[in-house]
């Protein structure tokens, strides 16, 4: 992990971004950069960039994507819709020598949309620098994959089961990879994924740097770190600081479970009026709570992990598209995907932990937009929202009956 002349790390600084109101600690010596002319990037990527429709960089964007491109460790924490999809998409385009057709940049998230998202914005903002980026994640076809490797590809973006089968297949050759990014990297480097990317990790060339992204980076993560990562640059948000301004958190009350439906049914006009997420626990509660919505003639659709990934992309497709107003589905959906139209989230089941709460309600009010977020609290589900509430010191109230208006 490439370090030449980096300052050593030392006490986390305290940087606040009066246009923002952002508060960051941040490893000393980590400039705040405020337009993107002043980053030294290629003159193609900034008409990428502005092309894109970015014409100042958002807090994070200022703080970190100089030190990637400085080619150091970094670790960037800010809240949902602040631009690090894009951010990671920035620094990928100024790092990748287009004139060497291998992979030299391999980012993987948790879910294949976030992979496809993340692929997508490396090629719209790497446009004239015709970088090849290829999406490598499961549920498509092995060929396809097979196919677009062997032809050549500057960055992956993807999965990390598949990202591994196609390293194991010697497939996806590894000698070229500079930087490792790992986005949702919480996600990433807790549970299910942890050895997949240990896996990949290992085939990686050893001079390799790395970069983790996430709006949530809880401290046993932080202290795993320090195993692949070098005097990291850490960029990090105040937790108090991490609910989102501009979005407007209320309760419901309902005494019993299936009192949430009829809830539902009659916040249903006030769903429509914008476009709307509804979270729940489990892929079983997506299906069954679809149904009953729909076989009570609202119009609703649905995702989850179980359905094929062609399905997942058509619903993606039109929910983006602005042809269904209402999705239904599980925490698959509430890492980094945006829908820019999205400005009301309903939590039919609150989350399983306080990190997933910041995901999901992040899924609204995208980049200073506002929004709404309306939690559905049995009563003894009281005691998680004052948990959350007092974990990010935030206030959670009990909606008012005009809430269509603040949407």
């Amino acid at each position: 992990m490439s370090q030449a002349g980096a300052p050593r790390g030392g006490p986390l600084k305290k940087s606040v971004d009066e246009d923002e109101a952002l508060i960051f600690e941040t490893t000393p010596g980590v400039d705040v950069v405020p337009t993107f002319d002043s980053m030294g990037l290629k003159d193609e990527l900034l008409r990428g960039v502005y092309n894109y429709g970015f014409e100042k960089p958002s807090a994070i964007q200022q703080r970190a994507i100089v030190p990637i491109v400085k080619e150091r460790d970094v670790i960037a924490q800010a809240q949902s819709g602040t631009g690090k999809t894009s951010l990671i998409s920035m620094a990928v385009c100024q790092i990748v020598d287009t004139k060497l057709r291998e992979v030299q940049a391999l980012i993987m998230s948790p879910t294949r949309e976030l992979a496809t998202q993340t692929q997508k914005v490396i090629l719209a903002m790497g446009d004239h620098l015709n970088i090849q980026a290829h999406a490598c994640i499961g549920g498509t076809s092995l060929g396809e994959d097979i196919r677009k490797l062997e032809y050549g590809v500057h960055v992956v973006s993807g999965t990390p089961g598949r990202v591994y089968d196609m390293i194991k297949r010697q497939t996806l050759r590894t000698r070229a990879i500079k930087i490792l990014i790992l986005d949702e990297a919480d996600e990433m480097l807790s549970r299910g994924f942890k050895d997949q990317i240990y896996d990949v990790y290992r085939y990686l060339p050893p001079e390799l740097q790395v970069v983790l992204v996430s709006a949530t980076m809880p401290h046993d993560v932080l202290e795993m770190t320090s195993k692949f990562m070098t005097d990291p640059v850490r960029i990090m948000v105040k937790r108090d600081e991490l609910t989102l301004e501009g979005i407007k958190q209320f309760f419901v009350a309902v005494e019993r479970e299936e009192w949430k439906f009829d809830t539902l049914c009659d916040l249903y006009d006030t769903l429509t009026i914008t476009q709307a997420v509804i979270f729940v626990n489990t892929k079983r509660k997506v299906d069954w709570l679809t149904e009953k919505m729909r076989g009570n003639n609202f119009t609703v659709s649905s995702m989850h992990g179980d359905m094929p990934q062609k399905e997942r992309d058509a619903i993606m497709n039109e929910f983006r598209g602005g042809s269904t107003r209402v999705l239904i589905t599980t925490d698959v959906w509430a890492r980094g995907l945006d829908v820019q139209q999205v400005s009301l989230v309903i939590n039919y089941d609150l989350p399983n932990n306080r990190e997933l709460y910041i995901h999901r309600i992040g899924r609204s009010g995208r980049f200073g937009r506002k929004g709404v977020a309306i939690n559905f609290v049995r009563s003894d589900d009281i005691r998680i929202l004052r948990d959350i509430e007092q974990y990010y010191s935030t206030q959670i109230d009990e909606m008012p009956m005009n809430v269509a208006d603040l949407i």
